[in-house]
């Protein structure tokens, strides 16, 4: 029995780790029609990966619109297009990897100002209480983003384009999936609305989920919770593109109440299993303290991507690149 006992305790070590971590389940982008937990693949859902008809057309029609403005709000030659992070702390250290990978990118056009609103400690639930304060300063959590935008040199008219990634700290306590999902959603929706009053010309909100947390040593936002908040951003861009009122980013339409939810990058991999476009997840990706929070190396794979998304993506290249004529 004695010879057993090592053994014993290896074989339950793995237990536990399988337990909170969904190994080998495929990424949202690769699991096509297959179903996770009842819930069919694809960042739009029925295993698309791309934003439905109408909903595309209006994202487009938006980001035509998206040209420099001045501090009123008003077209100007010399204005500023502000793309704006919100979150927590994982999305403020990306952020700041990816502006300086966008800074050295001699594509950006130099009409966009990037402008870093993710806060430390400030998940969606503090993001969508209006009473909570920064831990960056006295100053409430959004008016820290004001504050920020306007030691940059710009102000709120300005701020066109934003990219959210969000999650719950602790989700373990809103129950299993899908309620965890489901509250980080109602966030989640609570936050783009009250970023469109914030920055009445704020037109696109691209989300992105959080990164792979197999590796993680707390109970921050380990898996499966990391792997399932990816359900949170799409129940919530389906519910836009099924034209909920309350979510109407049409102004033919009627009042606007939010800007247009889009899928951001998508930064899940399961750990070192590549999906299908090569993209994985090391544990040297993660500080070793936490297995949570992205090192210089995670930081970088983050950055990397979004950088990719905005050159290519077709709601976004146009007013993120440079014009010809500029080049």
């Amino acid at each position: 029995m004695k010879k057993l006992m090592p053994f014993l305790a290896i074989f339950a070590a793995v237990l536990i780790a399988a337990a909170g971590d969904p190994a080998g389940t495929r990424p949202l982008t690769d699991l096509g029609k297959g179903k996770y937990k009842g819930e069919e693949g694809g960042l739009y859902g029925a295993g698309k990966n791309e934003p439905p008809e109408a909903h595309l057309k209006l994202a487009m029609a938006e980001a035509a619109q998206i040209r420099p403005l001045d501090a009123e709000g008003k077209a100007a030659d010399d204005g500023k297009i502000v793309f704006l992070s919100l979150g927590m702390s994982n999305t403020s250290m990306d952020f700041t990897a990816f502006t300086k990978a966008a800074g050295n990118d001699k594509e950006l056009s130099p009409r966009v100002l990037l402008v870093n609103g993710a806060q430390g400690g400030m998940d969606a639930a503090k993001w969508a209480d209006p009473k909570a304060t920064s831990r960056n300063s006295d100053r409430g959590v959004w008016e820290e983003a004001l504050e920020r935008i306007k030691v940059a040199g710009a102000s709120p008219a300005q701020v066109q384009a934003a990219w959210m990634k969000q999650a719950h700290a602790g989700p373990a306590k809103n129950g299993e999936f899908p309620k965890h999902a489901r509250a980080l959603s109602d966030d989640l929706e609570t936050i783009a609305k009250e970023a469109r009053k914030r920055f009445p010309n704020l037109r696109l909100l691209y989300l992105s989920s959080r990164t792979y947390a197999g590796y993680a040593k707390t109970q921050l936002n380990p898996e499966p919770y990391s792997y399932e908040g990816a359900f949170a951003v799409r129940w919530l861009i389906e519910k836009q593109a099924g034209g909920d009122a309350g979510l109407n980013a049409d102004a033919k339409k009627g009042e606007v109440k939010a800007p247009v939810l889009l899928w951001g990058p998508y930064l899940w991999a399961d750990g070192a299993n590549k999906r299908a476009d090569g993209f994985a997840w090391a544990p040297e990706d993660f500080t070793e303290k936490d297995g949570t929070h992205p090192s210089e190396s995670g930081q970088k794979k983050v950055a990397d991507l979004l950088l990719k998304f905005l050159k290519t993506d077709g709601t976004a290249k146009g007013w993120f690149v440079k014009s010809p004529a500029t080049k």
